[in-house]
């Protein structure tokens, strides 16, 4: 799962036992060489969904850790981006990648903007956000966006229950939770909490329209559709 240049196991140890802060900080000289990172192949897909919809002024990446969204705005976006993050270690390398790029270390439940983005988008967080926390996370990226803006999420489709995904995130899932059952600082990080129903509606009460296109990605479900989906939030424009 991971290259040589990736963490070893005891720095992995170590960073499931800090809080999701200081275990991204520490792990952040490494991710890109983790399997936690988002696929190039989602954000090159990505990136060609968004350029049918573009081009588009300002962006945000939200979450943005090392930076790989901010290529995928910077593709599409004619003005600045910026990205958002609450772990320093990760907007360290963010800055080093795409040094044109804006950064603010804030956590995404609390976003510090206002109508300052034409387009947002967020790969490979939502696991990080309790069921309950999602309408602040997403009340706050509707306020980030400029009337008509777009706010852009890929979202995987459930794998099927006989393949070995679904087995090794349910897996995963009941670990982190035994272990945040017996630890303190809780690790938040689950694979499945964020069925696209409930985030399709968690994105329409705060006042999304939402639509969907399935991402051309490498890798098939077991009927051959589409593994991923870029859900697309427009905000409403201004009234005339």
């Amino acid at each position: 799962m991971f290259s040589a240049q990736g963490p070893s196991l005891r720095e992995l140890a170590v960073q499931a036992l800090s809080s999701v802060e200081r275990g991204y900080d520490l792990l952040a000289p490494k991710f890109d060489h983790t399997p936690f990172r988002t696929p190039q192949s989602i954000l090159d897909a990505t990136a060609g969904a968004l350029s049918d919809l573009g081009p588009f002024g300002t962006g945000l990446d939200v979450c943005c850790g090392t930076g790989a969204g901010l290529a995928v705005l910077a593709s599409v976006c004619r003005g600045s981006v910026t990205g958002v993050d609450f772990s320093a270690g990760m907007l360290t390398q963010a800055r080093a990648a795409h040094p044109a790029a804006a950064y603010v270390r804030a956590d995404a439940r609390a976003l510090p903007f206002a109508e300052g983005f034409d387009l947002a988008v967020s790969f490979g967080a939502l696991g990080h956000f309790l069921p309950a926390e999602r309408p602040a996370l997403f009340d706050g990226i509707h306020r980030a966006l400029r009337p008509g803006g777009l706010f852009a999420l890929a979202l995987g489709t459930p794998p099927p229950l006989t393949s070995i995904s679904h087995w090794a995130t349910v897996g995963f899932d009941l670990a982190m939770r035994v272990r945040n059952a017996v630890w303190r600082p809780p690790f938040v990080m689950y694979y499945r909490v964020s069925p696209l129903p409930a985030v399709r509606a968690d994105l329409t009460a705060a006042g999304f329209t939402v639509s969907s296109v399935r991402l051309p990605v490498d890798g098939r479900t077991h009927d051959g559709s589409a593994e991923f989906e870029l859900l697309l939030a427009r905000k409403a424009p201004a009234s005339a």
